[in-house]
Parts: C-alpha cells; structure tokens; sequence
C-alpha cells in the first residue's frame, strides 16, 4: 500500500499526505464478463478511510470533510468501490485518486458570498441601443400598407 497524496490547493496551502495505515483495503470479484479469469480475480477493490479518526486532518478539515461528506459516510468512514479496470493495482491507484479528489474538495473552504452590483451605465446604454435596433429592424420588415 501506498500514502494519498492531496495536492496544494484552496484550503490545503501545503499538500496533505494520508497514510497508508489509516486506510483499509478490502478486494472481491468484480461484477460484469471477464472471461476465464472473472471467478478467480479479486479486482475490485474497496477503499474505506476514517475521516474522524485521521491525524492527517486538522479540526477544521475534519469538520469541513464530515459535513460536506455527510451524505457518503457510514458513520464517519468514508468508502471508495473502484471496478472500473480488470486489474487489481489499477483499481488501487483509481481508488486513491477519487480518495484524493474527494477529500480536496470536500476540505476546500466555502466561495464567498457574493456581491450584488449594479450594471453600469453604458451597458444600459447598450442594451437598450440594441433593443431600439432590433425593433426598427422588424418595424422595416413589414408590408408599407399594414404599416400605421
């Protein structure tokens, strides 16, 4: 087994590195045609992670990761089914990568709220400029005689 590595990003100044003791692996046969090899492959594999119990979080990652990851989380473990390739160590690595993008995006801070503003006055203008044209425009396109 091998550490997640989460790289540098909102929330994460310095990259956040899970260890591989704090993660669970679990294997079984994967679903769907294989061939000769399905009933004997034990390719998919299941990544479970306590996001409570990590110290590789700090209290506000792991506030962040619980409540944003509520929806996901068997008590307070996270699980990752990873089955898309027929090799076990492909599945691994894929595991470990929807790991790392799931908890970056899951510890990043909240956007900030935003900021109503007001159209400026030449965009105004504008809008109504081209209002106007649009309208002469299909003003011109009727018959003289239905015209008032």
């Amino acid at each position: 087994m091998f550490d997640v590595r989460i790289a540098p990003g909102p929330g994460v100044p310095a990259g956040l590195v899970i260890p591989a003791g704090e993660l669970v692996e679990r294997y079984s046969h994967a679903s769907g045609p294989g061939g000769q090899g399905v009933n004997t492959a034990d390719s998919r594999v299941q990544l479970s992670f306590d996001v409570a119990a990590s110290a590789a979080l700090n209290e506000l990652q792991r506030e962040r990761a619980l409540r944003r990851l509520a929806t996901r989380l068997d008590g307070t473990v996270l699980t990752i089914d990873a089955a898309q390739f027929r090799s076990q160590r492909r599945n691994r690595a894929e595991a470990r990568e929807r790991l790392a993008a799931m908890m970056r995006e899951a510890i990043a801070p909240p956007p900030p709220p935003r900021r109503a503003t007001r159209p400026s006055r030449g965009s105004i203008e504008r809008r109504l400029t081209s209002k106007h044209r649009r309208g002469e425009l299909k003003r011109h396109r009727k018959h003289p005689d239905d015209q008032q």
